[in-house]
């Protein structure tokens, strides 16, 4: 192999000051859902007050889930396995060889679970509110590919979900990893998300009734969670236990959301405008 053609990716976790790549690649992907779904709730005529809380049920939604999704999905044998660790599932702690505990942030963050922790925080902003429940998943639908594409930045800033060793004349070398030119799994995913997320609006363009009908919801699922499956063969396993099964844990937790949103589709493009708001 030419190593000389490959890409040497060793970039410094810290953005400015003390702020990481990763948070500041969540909170603009946070903040971008924020305006783009706050717009389409303006078009659609929802009152203000009904938007204002929906931020925070979707941030502590995909948080709560993507951390406890990682942990139960990926590790589950470390974080079962005492009080300790426990505790360390809900706050960005750890408790270190010394005894002490030390802030970390979150290491480890599933899309599976934030997508799960989202879709319940919607049905409780939806009890809560009166906003009809299909009105509301359409609505994040259509934003979710840009914060999932500049989540995907985030994880290419720490180096983190590596692809697979390859040739490939785009091939990365994480320098923090190893030596070898691999798959850049996480970029592959961000190009596909933010392409998604475009269709979506193209979609929403050409027919804005279909909002309320779960039609959006199913095209965000089916799309980016078959975009997953397929990614997925381009990447390095990320815990052992993967080792030996034929898909890995991340394209398996992609095959139900696939036909939910396959389901949610069809059910979208049979019916009419839900009106009721």
């Amino acid at each position: 192999m030419n190593y000389e053609l490959y890409i040497s990716w060793n970039p410094s976790e810290i953005a400015f000051w003390t702020v990481r790549w990763y948070s500041l690649c969540w909170l603009v992907g946070l903040i971008l859902a924020y305006l783009i779904v706050k717009k389409l709730y303006k078009e659609q005529k929802i009152k203000d007050e009904l938007f204002d809380p929906l931020f925070f049920y979707c941030f502590f939604g995909i948080l709560i889930g993507a951390r406890l999704g990682h942990c139960l999905f990926y590790e589950p044998g470390y974080f079962l396995s005492s009080f300790d660790h426990i505790i360390e599932m809900f706050l960005p702690i750890r408790k270190f060889a010394d005894g002490h505990w030390h802030f970390t942030g979150y290491e480890g963050l599933a899309s599976h679970g934030g997508t799960l922790g989202l879709i319940i925080a919607l049905v409780l902003y939806w009890k809560n509110t009166g906003v009809s429940l299909w009105r509301v998943l359409d609505n994040i639908a259509i934003a979710t590919p840009v914060t999932a594409c500049f989540i995907r930045l985030g994880n290419l800033m720490n180096s983190e979900i590596i692809g697979k060793v390859t040739d490939v004349p785009w091939a990365f070398i994480f320098e923090k990893v190893d030596t070898e030119p691999r798959h850049p799994g996480q970029l592959y995913e961000a190009i596909a998300y933010f392409i998604f997320f475009f269709v979506g609006w193209y979609f929403y363009r050409r027919r804005p009734e279909k909002v309320g009908t779960g039609f959006f919801f199913g095209l965000c699922l089916t799309l980016i969670f078959t975009a997953r499956f397929f990614i997925e063969f381009t990447k390095d396993i990320q815990v052992d236990f993967e080792a030996s099964m034929a898909l890995d844990m991340g394209q398996l937790l992609s095959i139900p959301f696939i036909i939910i949103g396959v389901v949610c589709m069809i059910r979208g493009m049979k019916k009419k405008q839900a009106i009721e708001n």
